[in-house]
């Protein structure tokens, strides 16, 4: 696994690090109603998981705040797709700012792009002291496992939705002028607008859903860990409603 190449920005507050790294966070003491999950314990409960699917991980890398208690992570596998791997994202935090999730996602090979389908909802959980997480953790990892194959499908669908231009413009429009994806900074509009029409790479050179994905998901690496995961599954929602959204306004 390829730690070393993390694509994770790291700033504002968080930084960067190796798994072996996630050994040296103290874990917070418990109370009765809250249970602190050790960083590390999670991620390898999540490989001993996947292993038992004959999933490898080919490549993880991982971001933790500045005072540890909250984790990021991305788990590139050996499954694929025409053009990139799947993945989970994983988070999890000890100070009651979030629950512990997983999410299916994917890499891009041409850009090193992240995207999530959707938000994080295969595990979603409270750290109460009841939690079995081996088990959580393995039912979610089925839930996921048995989604690659919409996610492929999905991805190919997008390929094959064309965007004129007009409906690529309104479509950057509404996700950061009329708040389509919240909490979004409009400073990355522009951005969006240069990678789609302007691509860095040929493949994203058709314009369609999959080139848009695409450039979104390119602006987004200048984000820090906690925005681009939080950009990343809200760009997967919003994604999910445009071919709903433009039949609406062509009728």
């Amino acid at each position: 696994m390829n730690n070393s190449s993390s694509a994770l920005v790291a700033h504002c507050g968080a930084r960067k690090v190796m798994r072996s790294e996630l050994e040296d966070i103290p874990v917070p003491e418990g109370t009765r109603t809250h249970q602190p999950l050790s960083h590390i314990r999670i991620v390898e409960a999540l490989e001993e998981a996947l292993s038992f699917r004959n999933l490898i991980v080919k490549r993880d890398e991982y971001a933790v705040s500045h005072d540890g208690m909250k984790m990021f992570g991305v788990m590139d596998l050996d499954s694929m797709f025409d053009g990139g791997r799947f993945s989970i994202g994983l988070r999890n935090s000890n100070d009651k700012s979030m629950r512990l999730a997983l999410t299916a996602g994917y890499r891009v090979f041409v850009c090193d792009n992240m995207g999530f389908c959707g938000d994080f909802t295969p595990l979603l959980h409270k750290h109460t002291a009841n939690l079995n997480l081996v088990d959580s953790i393995s039912i979610a990892v089925d839930r996921i496992y048995r989604g690659f194959a919409t996610i492929g499908g999905q991805i190919s669908a997008m390929r094959r939705f064309g965007l004129s231009d007009n409906d690529a413009r309104l479509l950057i429009y509404r996700a950061f002028m009329e708040k389509a994806m919240k909490g979004i900074s409009r400073s990355l509009m522009p951005l969006v607008h240069d990678y789609y029409f302007e691509p860095h790479h040929n493949e994203f050179a058709p314009r369609n859903l999959w080139s848009l994905s695409n450039a979104f998901t390119s602006a987004f690496k200048g984000l820090g860990p906690l925005k681009r995961f939080e950009a990343t599954a809200k760009l997967g929602r919003f994604l999910g409603e445009v071919p709903t959204a433009l039949a609406r306004l062509e009728n």
